[in-house]
């Protein structure tokens, strides 16, 4: 059995919230579990517990899953608000996932960031972020729409030399988009695998060393809503397996 850990996503007290309003919860989204699972994986949720207790769930992981959600705070990688009331970003997620991060990657554990996780990823390689794709950028490239939101989709070209090149054999792949901030400045040893095809912000890298440190821009435990619009999820994902077992 492969044991897959997924950080998990915060949600903090609110008082007006009819549900556990006074309670803080962690969650799963169940597109991404039912990504994850299959026969013979079983992805389960990290806790929110004081590290003495969650060193046990860590250390039971053969590989970790960082998903997506909100914003990451700019003092995750040293830079200043463009706006902190509009993004401040979540610095409690980050500090527990760059927490996770550096478990894994000092373990030589297997790691997949998604969305997000590609996003905290780059932090703690050292990257930084464009805060907002819109203030920040000149695109027209639509990025993120709320109202659409798993239907945008746009093309990504693959590096020649790239991993997603390895495993897909293409030039160029159609994927979803649920994003509005970007990679500024690439982690140190991550190489890129993939660009947007029309403002080439970074879509996909990997870790350039001894182990799998794998990052998506876009949402594959999402591409069920567009089906064969975009490229197929499982690809990347059966590589990433076949690496862990590997190791196991």
């Amino acid at each position: 059995m492969i044991k897959i850990a997924l950080t998990p996503c915060f949600m903090y007290k609110d008082p007006s919230r009819i549900v556990f309003g006074h309670k803080s919860l962690t969650y799963m989204e169940n597109d991404m579990v039912r990504y994850l699972a299959r026969e013979g994986v079983m992805p389960y949720l990290l806790p929110d517990l004081e590290d003495k207790l969650l060193q046990a769930y860590l250390e039971e992981a053969d590989a970790f899953v960082i998903q997506g959600g909100v914003d990451l705070s700019p003092e995750s990688y040293n830079e200043p608000f463009l706006n902190i009331e509009k993004w401040p970003g979540d610095k409690y997620r980050d500090e527990f996932e760059l927490k996770v991060i550096d478990y894994a990657f000092k373990a030589k554990k297997p790691i997949y960031g998604i969305c997000r996780g590609f996003q905290v990823l780059n932090a703690y390689f050292g990257g930084t972020l464009h805060q907002d794709i819109q203030t920040e950028l000149d695109t027209k490239v639509a990025h993120r729409d709320p109202d659409l939101y798993d239907k945008v989709n746009h093309k990504i070209t693959l590096e020649s030399n790239g991993l997603l090149k390895a495993l897909y054999k293409e030039e160029v792949l159609n994927v979803n988009s649920v994003h509005h901030q970007a990679v500024k400045k690439l982690g140190d040893k991550l190489i890129t695998d993939a660009k947007s095809q029309d403002d080439g912000i970074i879509e996909a890298f990997h870790y350039d060393g001894d182990q799998v440190v794998i990052g998506v821009q876009w949402h594959p435990e999402f591409s069920h809503s567009l089906g064969d619009k975009v490229c197929d999820p499982n690809v990347i994902y059966n590589y990433f397996l076949k690496e862990v077992e590997k190791l196991k």
